[in-house]
Parts: structure tokens; sequence; C-alpha cells
């Protein structure tokens, strides 16, 4: 009787270990076991990409537009899924291989036609202006860019030559070559850039072409801050870069003056007699 009595907690103390290693075993069973994935239903859809690279201005054909499957739910808004909605509409912003085409890239449907017309802004002109790969920067203009445009020419007033900034950040909107004739009459290469300008520009702009010599200068096109300048003359440019003369010093009206004063002498007229003889002479202050 004895015996069972001390066996007894031994065993209860076994059971319990028992029972704390099960349960701990089936808990750490549990966090190691990948959890069951849950399975969403997608809906794909075919939506129109562009089959080649697209430049603004471009008519869209049937070859043009290839159909991919996408996902509905990361469609952004303005896709298309039909192809005869897109037939003949015109790109307005220049699209890459293989990218959406969406609304936002089309002009309206009113607008029939492709080319330049097709993106020039509500209120703006197209104005084409001559020059050559030194007016365009050796062909680094291209469509899209900004553009500040300065005049060389003669100034009325002065009948200086100067050189002004005349407009800033103008749209490329075209780049092209069209044959001309150079100073000897004989056919020669001439480049076309053609430019957004409103009404008024395009006035400014025209009589700036047949005044003077025209320059581009290519800027960021995030970089639209207005600079303000009066021009370069000839001898303004030669000034550049040139040390600054240390000022003389001005000496004072009233030291001058004085300085005079010092130098003047009063004279006095002396008479001398001697007997009956007399004599003039004339002396001088020190």
């Amino acid at each position: 009787m004895g015996k069972w009595k001390a066996m007894g907690p031994i065993v209860l103390a076994l059971l319990i270990a028992v029972t704390a290693s099960t349960f701990l075993y089936k808990w750490m069973k549990t966090q190691t076991t990948p959890q069951k994935v849950l399975k969403v239903k997608t809906k794909a859809m075919r939506v129109a990409v562009a089959e080649v690279d697209l430049p603004w201005g471009t008519k869209l054909k049937p070859e043009m537009v290839k159909f991919v499957p996408f996902f509905e739910e990361s469609l952004p808004p303005g896709s298309f899924s039909d192809p005869e909605k897109l037939t003949g509409r015109v790109v307005i912003t220049p699209l890459k291989r293989k990218e959406l085409i969406l609304e936002s890239r089309l002009a309206s449907k009113s607008v029939t036609r492709g080319g330049v017309s097709a993106i020039i802004k509500p209120g703006k002109r197209a104005m084409a202006v001559a020059g050559n790969k030194i007016l365009g920067i050796s062909g680094l203009i291209c469509p899209g860019d900004h553009v500040d445009i300065m005049i060389m020419t003669t100034d009325p007033k002065t009948k200086e030559k100067i050189n002004k900034t005349i407009f800033e950040n103008m749209r490329v909107l075209a780049t092209g070559t069209q044959l001309g004739k150079n100073k000897d009459g004989k056919p020669a290469p001439v480049d076309i850039y053609t430019l957004e300008v409103t009404p008024e520009e395009g006035e400014r702009l025209s009589l700036a072409s047949s005044q003077g010599k025209l320059r581009f200068a290519l800027r960021n096109a995030l970089d639209t801050e207005t600079v303000l300048t009066t021009g370069a003359t000839f001898p303004q440019t030669l000034a550049a870069y040139r040390p600054v003369e240390p000022p003389k010093k001005a000496v004072s009206k009233g030291r001058r003056v004085a300085s005079k004063k010092r130098v003047r002498r009063s004279t006095h007229n002396i008479e001398i007699i001697k007997g009956i003889q007399k004599s003039k002479k004339v002396m001088k202050d020190a």
C-alpha cells in the first residue's frame, strides 16, 4: 500500500508531462504548416496595346493595334476592348510598343485626320521656321521638345548689333527637311521646325525671322520659369570676365581751392626816397 502511495505522484507527473508535450507539438505544427491559399476568381479581358511605336499625330489602323489579356481588376479607366472603337482615332501623345492605348492618349472622335493639326492645343497655331543644323543644335531638337528663341539683329535706335531672347518655352511640334536652294542656286536640304505659337507670337516670329538670324536654345521640359533679359551687345560681351578696376580717389573741390590760395602771394608797392631821388619797388610776401 505504501508503494502505491509513493508511485501516485510520479504517475501524475508523467500524465501531465505527456499532455503538455502533446499540446505543444500540435501548436508548433499549426505554426509551421503553410496556410491554405485562398483561390480568388479573377476575370481576364482582352485590351488594346500598341503593336509598334506610335508617334503623336498617327491615325490608328488595325495592324497598329494588338489585343492582350489583362486582369479586369488591374485595368486603368479608358482602356479599349473593342477594335472597332479604335479604328481611325488619332494619337495625341507618343505611345511605345506594348503600351496600353487609353482614351486620354487619343484626340476626340471628331478629329478624323492625323498629322500636326490633330495635336495643336486650342487657341494655338502651328508655324514653320526654316533653319539649319546650327539652328536645330545639330539635330538634337525633336518633336515634343521646348526651346527658347534668340535673334541677332541691329538695334534701330543705337545702330548697334544685339542678341536678344524673344521667345521662351516654345513647344516643337515637328521637324523635317525639304529641298531648297543655296546661295549658288543649287538644290540643298533645308531643315524645317514647326512650332506651336499663339496668333500674336506668330506675328512676332514672322517679323523676327525676316529681320535677323534666329537661334534655338534647348531647355528642360520641366523648366517652365520665365527669365527676363536685356540682351547682349558687343561691348557688354567683351566686358565679361574683366577684372574690376579700383575706384580713383576723388579730390574735393574745397581742397583744390585751398591749395590754390596757398600758392597765391600778395604784393606791395614801396616808395624809396634818397635825397631828391625817388624810386618804387614791388615787394612780395613770403
